[in-house]
């Protein structure tokens, strides 16, 4: 039987967007079957395979969006989305791969939902790129999304603190207005898309903490200044207001953790 492991391995290693898209929804029902063995024992690689496109820039070099009222503007930013989502997937699946056998089998259950969701949000912002006259890989892309699972190879609590509990839940406060944007300029189509995210990453966040907090108790330590000392040494930005409080605390993220460090 293939092992956890090695289907999250083959996933990193798949190069086209869509082609990794289905590997990590094959994976995620391979797992609901039961064939895939709860072992996680083969190496995952440093780097996941990426096409050839997008163009990877760092952030610093990236063009000025804009703020979406223009269809340019609009396609440009689902551009953006398109290839966090895209990254995502890589995110939650080196997760399984490298962290798995240090959890019960119910990490696992959530956090390939959590693969298959990003492969389905890639999938539905592609698809909105494409009615819109462009596709993934048209324009340029930050370079800087994977350096989070760079950074926190070693250490499961910094990856949990950081990528759920730091980027996924700056999403939930900057998505709402988002969605105002494109309701404002008429576009219900990628409006709906972006509510459709937003819902959901308010369960990849809940279990981003959930399963931070479980470590924490399993390893005696305190969740709330484990957290605030994980954030200050490993994460390369800053905690920034405004928050969607309501959002944050929905996904378990409450306020004693992120309004004490927040500049």
């Amino acid at each position: 039987m293939q092992s956890l492991g090695e289907a999250a391995r083959a996933v990193l290693l798949t190069a086209g967007p869509h082609d990794k898209r289905r590997a990590a929804r094959s994976m995620a029902r391979a797992w609901r079957q039961g064939t895939l063995e709860h072992r996680c024992d083969t190496p995952m690689p440093d780097q996941p395979a990426w096409p050839a496109a997008p163009a990877l820039l760092a952030p610093n070099r990236m063009p000025r969006r804009g703020k979406g009222g223009s269809e340019r503007g609009r396609i440009a930013l689902l551009h953006a989305l398109a290839h966090i989502e895209f990254v995502a997937i890589d995110l939650a699946v080196d997760l399984l791969g490298r962290f798995g056998n240090q959890f019960p089998r119910e990490f696992v259950d959530d956090w390939i939902g959590v693969a298959a969701d990003e492969a389905m949000h890639f999938a539905l912002l592609d698809r909105r790129l494409r009615a819109l006259g462009s596709y993934y890989g048209a324009l340029p892309a930050h370079a800087g999304l994977w350096e989070s699972a760079q950074d926190t190879a070693d250490d499961v609590l910094a990856r949990l603190a950081i990528v759920p509990m730091v980027l996924e839940a700056r999403g939930l406060d900057v998505t709402p207005s988002t969605v105002e944007r494109f309701h404002a300029a008429g576009d219900e189509s990628s409006a709906k898309i972006l509510s459709r995210i937003y819902s959901d990453e308010i369960r990849h966040v809940r279990a981003g903490t959930a399963w931070f907090g479980w470590l924490c108790d399993e390893r005696g330590f305190n969740a709330v200044e484990t957290w605030h000392a994980l954030v200050k040494a490993r994460f390369r930005g800053a905690i920034k207001a405004p928050f969607n409080d309501s959002a944050r605390h929905d996904a378990g993220l409450t306020q004693e953790y992120y309004a004490v460090i927040a500049s």
